[in-house]
This record gives C-alpha cells, sequence and structure tokens, in this order.
C-alpha cells in the first residue's frame, strides 16, 4: 500500500472521577498527568511528529495535549473542536475537511470513545481497543485527506499503551 498520510487517532488520559464537575470539566488524574508526556515522547521518539493536532475542546483532552508539549513543533497548527468531544468518524471526517491542508502530513486527533475506539477500528480496518491514552497510529492512502479519510485502505503502523512504555 502506497502510504502518503498518517494520522493518530488518541484517546485522553486518565481522567479524574472524584470532582462533582460536568464530564466535560473533568480534569486528569494523577496518572493521566504522567502517561500523557511518555506518549508524546514516544511519539516523538517514532517520528511521528502532527503538522496539525484536533483535539476536543473537554478539560482531559486539552490538559492530555499541554502534557505532550513536548511533541509538538513551534509549526504544528492546533485546533480545539466542541465537535469532537464524544465524537464519531463522520465528526473527525468533517473536522479533518475543513482544516487539513495538502500541507499536512501527519495529524493528531485527540477525543474520547467510545466514538474514538470505532473510527480508529474503521480507519485501521481491524478490531482495536483502546483504554486511556492509547494512540492508533495509522497509515492512510490517498492523495489528500479527504481520499485518504474515506478510502478503506488504511494501515495501523502501531498502537500505543502507555502500560507497554
Amino acid at each position: 500500500m502506497k502510504t502518503s498520510l498518517r494520522l493518530i487517532l488518541m484517546r485522553h488520559a486518565k481522567s479524574d472521577w472524584s470532582h462533582d464537575l460536568s464530564d466535560h470539566d473533568r480534569p486528569l488524574n494523577d496518572r493521566g498527568r504522567r502517561d500523557a508526556p511518555r506518549i508524546g515522547k514516544h511519539l516523538k521518539d517514532l517520528g511521528w511528529q502532527p503538522d496539525l493536532v484536533l483535539c476536543s475542546t473537554a478539560a482531559r483532552t486539552r490538559e492530555t495535549l499541554a502534557g505532550m508539549e513536548a511533541l509538538l513543533a513551534p509549526h504544528t497548527s492546533v485546533h480545539f473542536q466542541r465537535s469532537l468531544y464524544l465524537a464519531g468518524l463522520g465528526d473527525l471526517q468533517d473536522a479533518v475537511a475543513s482544516l487539513a491542508t495538502s500541507d499536512h502530513r501527519t495529524i493528531l486527533a485527540l477525543g474520547h470513545n467510545p466514538g474514538w475506539e470505532m473510527a480508529a477500528s474503521i480507519l485501521a480496518n481491524q478490531s482495536l481497543y483502546f483504554t486511556t491514552a492509547n494512540a492508533a497510529l495509522i497509515e492512510l492512502a490517498g492523495s489528500s485527506w479527504e481520499e485518504a479519510m474515506t478510502s478503506q485502505a488504511g494501515r495501523l503502523a502501531h498502537l500505543i499503551r502507555p502500560k507497554k512504555l
């Protein structure tokens, strides 16, 4: 398969349920704050540094991304989108279609389950199981992001799980 585009679908790190907050406002717990930088470092070590980041507006996704700051280059474009909160593949495709350009070779999409697990499974053409801070590195075939996100010719290159690092 000729690959030209790379998508990182990542579920937020472990959240803290001890506060009386709305689901959208829930922060990370201690483990989540430890896991996010480890995943970011591993992605960077693998050479999967994103040109574009699409992130849910939830507190736990924002905090996960903040913990991965070392992964982001000065040229990385970051967009927080409410539409990615509890989103699925269609919402992800819409976000990519509206923001990705031909200059973007690697996109990090940071969101939630069950939508991200289902989207990753469809795009990678295999059943995947996501726990917190899991990241699926998917190689996509296509000359454009629109084509790649709908081609059904994706391949899982790597699945990162914090417990395995």
